[in-house]
């Protein structure tokens, strides 16, 4: 006896996780209590919707304040010259704009799944995810062109202290960019964000390079600035390789091992539940699917088999963080002498 069960979404996965934050702030408790307890999800304001929005938020934020910087750098770049002050606004000027595909993707996350996107458009931000690693890429080849290029022909940096001074507004800028990114990416499981706030974070350092060739230019180095440049161009490709990674693992469908391992141990504990056979996890967007083939007794009820798989998606959906949707199929207990029951499923199997 089987019984397949699906939960398509669920108002509270993982925030009542033991030690995890609400992500929905101070708010949540107040509404949890006015608002009747219940799985459906009609009935509050979806989970996935929230990170989406905040995903939102996150890069309307850091775009204001990277577009503001690389403004304030670009007055100083056209008055000193600098090569390595132009590497790094071209690098913050792209990571503002790296936040309108992801924000196309963050909009389109939220339209519901239809017949020809029955999993919804979650993928989106995996193909955003390309788009920000070949702009880190792009900004890669310009900033060592650039440089290279100044290497073969050296001129002056004029307006020194002021170069510095963009150097220093870069760093901070950036780096508060790439904390408030990297956090939010992790915090509602966006693989593209993070990479995001890598790329922002790699602008960081790239100010400081610059600071260092503002200060070889004021003692009279005059290749100070492109190799400033180069150097620029060593870190941007190091992050590239970073966030090439992270975005590669996603569209693989790869996953923390911990996660398996903290679903299985969950799924086990449920009564009714002899064994877990086959369990995948798979990330769509920032949100987590599940699949499980449980192990009953071949003695039970159909409604006590689904009794036991609704407990058990019940289970995965408070343990595993971000997970929205769980498929589960419950198998009976194999006795000595049965037929395994899908035998006839065997010739479809791959190699």
């Amino acid at each position: 006896m089987s019984d397949p069960h699906r939960h398509h979404r669920h108002p509270h996965h993982g925030e009542h996780a033991p030690g995890r934050r609400s992500p929905a702030g101070p708010w949540h408790r107040p509404a949890h209590r006015l608002i009747p307890h219940s799985h459906e999800s009609a009935d509050k304001l979806d989970p996935a919707l929230e990170s989406s929005a905040r995903g939102l938020r996150a890069l309307w934020v850091s775009l204001a304040v990277l577009g503001a910087t690389a403004a304030a750098q670009a007055v100083v770049v056209v008055a000193s010259g600098s090569v390595a002050l132009l590497g790094d606004t071209v690098h913050n000027a792209a990571d503002a704009l790296t936040a309108v595909p992801l924000g196309v993707a963050f909009v389109l996350g939220r339209r519901a799944a239809t017949r020809r996107f029955t999993y919804g458009y979650g993928r989106a931000e995996d193909l955003a995810g390309i788009v920000i690693v070949l702009t880190i890429a792009a900004s890669a080849v310009l900033t060592g062109w650039t440089a290279v290029d100044r290497l073969l022909d050296p001129s002056p940096v004029s307006h020194v202290p002021a170069v510095a001074v963009a150097a220093v507004v870069g760093f901070a800028g950036n780096e508060w960019v790439a904390r408030y990114r990297i956090r939010v990416g992790r915090e509602i499981g966006s693989a593209a964000l993070v990479a995001d706030g890598l790329h922002a974070r790699t602008d960081g350092c790239t100010s400081l390079a610059v600071l260092l060739g503002a200060g070889g230019a004021a003692l009279g180095w005059r290749l100070a600035d492109p190799v400033v440049g180069l150097v620029i161009t060593a870190a941007v490709v190091l992050v590239l390789r970073d966030a090439a990674r992270e975005v590669f693992r996603r569209l693989m469908d790869a996953v923390d091992p911990a996660l398996v391992d903290r679903a299985e141990r969950v799924l086990g504990e449920v009564a009714g539940v002899r064994g877990v056979g086959e369990l995948r996890l798979r990330w769509i967007g920032h949100r987590l699917r599940a699949e499980v083939a449980l192990v009953v007794d071949g003695e039970v009820t159909v409604r006590q088999a689904h009794r036991i798989a609704v407990e058990a998606e019940h289970a995965l959906l408070h343990a595993v963080p971000r997970l929205t949707a769980a498929l589960v199929h419950a198998d009976p207990e194999p006795v000595p002498g049965e037929t395994d029951p899908h035998l006839a499923l065997a010739h479809h199997a791959t190699t």
